[in-house]
């Protein structure tokens, strides 16, 4: 199993480097862990390309998961709706890491 780590800082700058680094990854027969253990930071625009990959993968019959996710990961997930489409455990704690730029 590859395991791929997904860093600290996932904004929207960072969106296309992450795209560019899983793009090769998205046929690997192996299954593949995406660490989010160290991420502080994510933007939708990440969660958009995670989400992609994930349910690329998927549909290819491939094995995706993740490990380690931080509370600002889970809470970015939960709060867009994505926890199923990226296989993240529910959870139904309140936000508690994730600020609101608004």
């Amino acid at each position: 199993m590859s395991t791929v780590d997904l860093g600290e800082d996932l904004g929207i700058e960072s969106s296309t480097e992450l795209k560019n680094r899983l793009a090769p990854l998205l046929a690997a027969a192996d299954p593949l862990t995406l660490d989010a253990s160290r991420v502080g930071r994510i933007h939708t625009a990440a969660m958009q390309v995670l989400c992609a990959f994930v349910q690329g993968r998927r549909g290819a019959g491939l094995q995706t998961e993740f490990s380690g996710s931080t509370a600002t990961f889970t809470d970015a997930a939960r709060l867009l709706g994505v926890t199923q489409a990226l296989g993240l455990a529910v959870s139904h704690d309140n936000l508690k890491s994730v600020e609101n730029a608004a």
